[in-house]
């Protein structure tokens, strides 16, 4: 499916929509009252509804010409764009989940909220923090933009700046200290051939696969790696099938979306029905 920026085009539509609004204002709105007050002289009594100064009135009205049909539709939109966009920019947004480098945590096809407030109130298309309310902190699932692209990722905050991360044989050692991982179920049967462990992440816990059969080597990124001021290491919970900072590197701060912090429908596509069964708070 073709990437649409669309905060771009709410950004472009609340402009043009406050444009013919203006337009509307200064040039056409003055003579449509100048008119309405010329039929009120003429006709005193147009209050009175029952009066036949009312009912001639009235009559004078529906025969002027109306409001163009643009100004008519951009009185009517404009609200619900700029609600929209306030929504979606400053409060809260909906995304979908497209691929599987976040199981266990978030299946493909779940439906998820995002907060925006948590990580600063950040500008619609240039993404500049206009007030600062909080940091990203270890273990929150984050959506972002990867360096040198302009979609949407979503994966777990690893390590923070100043962080000297390690990765070997599927084990996370962050600042010296090895993160608990516990196995939960030896999925040797599974297609997909992961098994499934509790991690602790400096006081998070969360569910993570690992592939005993996938090797570490194949990503580019070479540890141990130091997360520079003002970046973050991101990694998906699903570690051998995930695209994140071992292969794009470092996520700069500008890049943050947002704090993913709820699920509240699961759907795959139109030939399955939504499901409500995943609904709830992301760990």
């Amino acid at each position: 499916m073709e990437y649409i920026n669309l905060p771009l085009l709410l950004v472009v539509l609340t402009l043009v929509g406050v444009a013919i609004y203006v337009y509307d204002w200064i040039l056409l709105r003055p003579e449509r009252r100048r008119i309405e007050a010329d039929l009120r002289q003429k006709f005193p009594a147009w209050k009175q509804k029952r009066s036949d100064d009312h009912k001639s009135y009235t009559e004078a009205l529906d025969g002027l010409a109306p409001k163009p049909w643009w100004v008519r539709e951009t009185h009517s939109l404009l609200p619900i764009v700029v609600f929209v966009l306030v929504l979606r920019s400053f409060i809260v947004e909906p995304f979908q989940i497209p691929s599987s480098s976040m199981e266990p945590t978030l299946d493909v096809g779940d439906f998820i909220l995002v907060d925006k407030f948590s990580y600063g109130l950040r500008l619609p298309v240039t993404n500049t923090e206009i007030l600062a309310t909080g940091e990203p902190q270890r273990g929150d699932v984050m959506v972002f933009f990867p360096p040198n692209d302009d979609r949407y990722f979503i994966k777990r905050v690893i390590g923070l700046p100043g962080d000297v991360i390690d990765y070997r044989n599927k084990v996370l050692t962050i600042n010296g200290v090895q993160q608990s991982q516990e196995e939960l179920v030896n999925l040797e049967l599974d297609p997909n051939q992961r098994d499934l462990y509790r991690e602790d992440l400096s006081g998070v816990e969360h569910e993570i696969y690992r592939t005993p059969r996938a090797s570490d080597a194949r990503y580019p990124v070479r540890f141990p790696v130091k997360v520079k001021p003002g970046h973050y290491f991101m990694m998906g919970d699903n570690r051998d099938n995930s695209s994140d900072s071992r292969v794009w590197g470092q996520v700069p701060e500008d890049h943050i979306v947002g704090k993913a912090f709820a699920i509240w429908m699961h759907w795959v596509d139109w030939s399955s029905l939504p499901s409500f069964s995943r609904v709830g708070l992301i760990q």
